[in-house]
């Protein structure tokens, strides 16, 4: 299906012309495609927003037709007046009409506001929490002191920044030379980023491509103290995994490197988000940006979320669109070499001798 057959078929869904057979075959495909969910969300949110212009010209049309019959008739004298003063004028001759226009404005913007949250996957609900760690810093305190980076100059031994903490989640390479994947709610607030390894060393690092809709962020080690590797050990998986495949992650809920292993339970994830997928595996603030494994050593999605009135329903934005963020990102002259393992030298080995080659890949994120 061509750009032009698409958009077609989603005005026609917006619009309610579809039969009902075209309108169940185009919503399975909405579950099944992000690409074009994500067109009925962003092309709904523009035939409002066009809708919304065409009735405040309208208005606008009227409230001049009201102003030159009355200047007709004599009951203002609009030729007299200066265009400050017109302006004055009628603002205070057509006060009510305005605030009444006003009030349908904003109960229009609401009402788009309302649907574009209805048709985002990503909703907001109390049910439905990021597993972003929140640093508590507390002055004057050893514990305001171990929450607090401190990046060591290894000639002098002395700190070189100490910066408070605010936001801990989990990182992971996918290239050898410093470029990681987190969730975008773990650093999108932040001014300062940093990243820390198993070992204790910790590095400055930068945002490079921020996608909130997608929940995926690509961060950039930049320290001179960080030395390249010669190769990542996992690859990234491009498609969707099946329901009931054994998975394991690694992450940090706490100041040390967590296992933690289950299965893919469904394929889409919180409400049928169809971004993500479900996973039933023990996970807890500070997790969120970390990797999910399969057997074979593959990257099949990044934890984000878990539902809080179910145990160990969690949610992982899955792989594929690591590689759709990192197309758009290759469009930047710096980052058009880019290249993700295709091949995992994981594959064969147990949990335990995968977890011994992954761990130095995957990084605490810090943000304040």
């Amino acid at each position: 299906m061509d750009d032009i057959k698409i958009l077609d078929a989603v005005e026609r869904y917006i619009r309610g012309e579809m039969t009902p057979d075209e309108r169940l075959y185009f919503e399975q495909l909405r579950k099944t495609n992000a690409e074009v969910d994500l067109l009925v969300v962003e092309h709904t949110l523009l035939l409002q927003q066009m809708n919304r212009f065409s009735e405040w010209k309208k208005f606008k049309h009227t409230l001049q037709e009201v102003h030159i019959d009355l200047a007709e008739q004599g009951k203002i004298r609009s030729n007299k007046l200066r265009p400050k003063a017109k302006v004055v004028y009628l603002w205070k001759k057509y006060r009510r009409v305005t605030a009444i226009a006003a009030s349908i404005a904003g109960i229009t913007t609401l009402s788009i506001l309302a649907l574009v949250n209805s048709l985002t996957p990503r909703i907001k609900d109390p049910k439905y929490q990021e597993l972003v760690r929140d640093v508590k810093v507390l002055k004057d305190t050893q514990k305001a002191l171990d929450n607090k980076i401190k990046i060591v100059d290894k000639k002098t031994e002395e700190p070189i920044i100490s910066t408070p903490v605010r936001y801990n989640g989990t990182g992971f390479l996918i290239d050898t030379k410093g470029l990681m994947i987190t969730n975008a709610h773990v650093v999108k607030n932040s001014k300062n980023i940093f990243v820390q390894n198993n070992k204790g060393d910790q590095f400055k690092a930068f945002v490079v491509r921020l996608d909130v809709p997608r929940d995926v962020a690509i961060i950039k080690i930049d320290d001179d103290r960080f030395k390249s590797f010669a190769s990542l050990p996992y690859s990234i998986r491009k498609t969707t995994s099946d329901i009931a495949e054994p998975v394991f992650t690694l992450g940090y809920p706490r100041d040390e490197i967590v296992y933690g292993e289950g299965y893919l339970s469904a394929s889409t994830g919180f409400n049928g988000d169809t971004l993500s997928c479900q996973i039933s595996i023990p996970a807890n603030p500070g997790n969120s940006g970390g990797p999910i494994f399969n057997h074979n050593g593959e990257v099949i999605g990044i934890l984000s979320a878990k539902e809080t009135e179910t145990e160990g329903a969690v949610f992982a934005v899955q792989s594929k669109y690591i590689y759709q963020v990192l197309e758009e990102l290759k469009k930047s002259s710096l980052y058009k070499n880019v290249k993700v393992p295709s091949k995992s030298a994981l594959n064969g080995l147990d949990n335990r001798q995968q977890v011994k080659k992954i761990q130095d890949f995957v990084f605490i994120v810090k943000g304040d």
